[in-house]
């Protein structure tokens, strides 16, 4: 609620939220869309959005007047279960990349039916004709792998409807982690798989949402028919890159240029501006190169992911001999505490790795440096998790993509021999032929 104040001026003004108003003060006047007052906000204070799609809070001094210029008009959204019959078929896995702020209400509503969303996004009209439709609204925190079957075996459906490409809307927090998975889940594509979310929700005049949305459209269309990724390159509002699945991560808590393809290059640039596609590479997988989809939805997902640091407890690692799977991320090379030397200070995880070992559990290395190679022949401690039958030595692969394909591995077979030479075999493109400077 705004203050007796506040309320008092908008009852004289019959202005309410998701009016237009003008406010006048002793030093400047203001005109813009009235915003409910936020939680924790100043009850002295009204929001504003300005034309410039940003919010203002302005202090309701004394002297101060408001007037109304215009009523507000309620929006009207169509369900969301609308589906439509379009070549590109856009499904919501939640994120805000969608959502539409209904200032009546202060709400925010998902827009994923094609009525809703050529009403947030016109420019798609001249791109592609859509289909729509929500999996679910979700954190992209709270997502599993009972989600990344959910969503493999829709992109499924929606191929073998006829979807000339698919564009998956999805939180940013762990938009890396469900690209992986659905890169060894989905196999050879015969049409493009795209991800998309924005950093930025649709109420703020910075947000990327319609920029990337359009683009992972141009990346629907194109002839790379591979799980890819599509978000901001840079931070103008000009093109956007197209990530491979495996090989991209979120580098940035809130850049709009926070995904970066590692330990590769981009798939492709899409030009927001002129509307083009741009290859990048010269070797793709290219659009009815593959005929039919190959889905392989299974996940275990009795993994884990652990990162490796300075005095790590053996103890700790005993705690996993429950898991059929355990992927470190470890220092350097691809290196953990050894204590080779047999310093009196130092603690070895070597003895706790091979019994888990022992026990049938398969572990895999990989780099928490992020950029370049593991090479567990350079340091004794690289060595000795090579000699017990850690996975990984000479493997690029980030730690989560390790992990997504520990547990799509594992849901193929449990047998340690058959799981190293599937974790070693390049499914996806998660395991890069040479090291190339980025």
């Amino acid at each position: 609620m705004y203050s007796n104040v506040i309320e008092s001026a908008l009852a004289a003004a019959k202005a309410s939220v998701g009016d237009r108003v003008k406010i006048t003060s002793k030093s400047a006047t203001y005109e813009g869309l009235l915003l409910p007052k936020i939680g924790l906000g100043d009850p002295n204070a009204i929001v504003l959005k300005l034309d410039s799609g940003y919010n203002i809070g302005i202090e309701f001094a004394k002297g101060a007047s408001l007037s109304l210029i215009e009523k507000g008009k309620p929006l009207v959204f169509k369900p969301s279960s609308e589906s439509g019959d379009g070549e590109i078929s856009i499904l919501g896995c939640g994120g805000t990349i969608a959502s539409r702020v209904e200032y009546k209400t202060g709400g925010v509503f998902p827009a994923f039916s094609p009525s809703d969303l050529l009403t947030t996004f016109p420019e798609i009209k001249s791109i592609a004709t859509i289909r729509g439709r929500k999996l679910f609204d979700l954190l992209s925190e709270d997502m599993n792998s009972a989600h990344w079957k959910i969503i493999a075996d829709e992109v499924a459906a929606e191929v073998k409807h006829g979807a000339k490409g698919v564009v998956l809307m999805h939180g940013t927090d762990t938009m890396g982690y469900s690209a992986a998975a659905l890169s060894f889940m989905l196999g050879p594509l015969p049409v493009p798989v795209v991800f998309v979310d924005a950093q930025r929700s649709s109420d703020r005049g910075s947000s990327d949402n319609q920029m990337n949305l359009v683009c992972a459209i141009l990346a629907a269309k194109s002839e790379i028919a591979e799980v890819g990724l599509c978000m901001h390159a840079g931070a103008g509002d000009d093109y956007c890159f197209l990530h491979p699945g495996t090989k991209v991560r979120k580098l940035h808590t809130s850049r709009r240029d926070a995904f970066q393809t590692v330990n590769a290059s981009p798939l492709a640039k899409m030009n927001y501006l002129t509307k083009s596609f741009e290859p990048l590479r010269e070797k793709f997988h290219k659009r009815g190169t593959t005929k039919s989809l190959s889905l392989s939805a299974k996940m275990n997902d009795n993994v884990a992911l652990l990162y490796t640091y300075p005095g790590i407890k053996p103890e700790l690692i005993e705690k996993y001999s429950d898991y059929d799977g355990l992927v470190l991320a470890s220092t350097g090379l691809g290196n953990v505490p050894a204590n080779p030397f047999n310093d009196k200070h130092a603690k070895s995880i070597i003895p706790a790795l091979k019994s888990l070992i022992d026990r049938g559990i398969v572990i895999v290395n990989s780099p928490q440096t992020i950029y370049g190679r593991l090479n567990m022949d350079v340091y004794t401690a690289g060595r000795m998790l090579d000699e017990i039958g850690v996975i990984g030595n000479y493997c690029d692969w980030l730690p989560e993509t390790a992990y997504v394909k520990l547990m799509w591995v594992l849901a193929q077979t449990k047998d340690q021999k058959k799981a190293k030479e599937l974790m070693l075999t390049n499914v996806a493109g998660e395991i890069s032929e040479r090291s190339i400077l980025i």
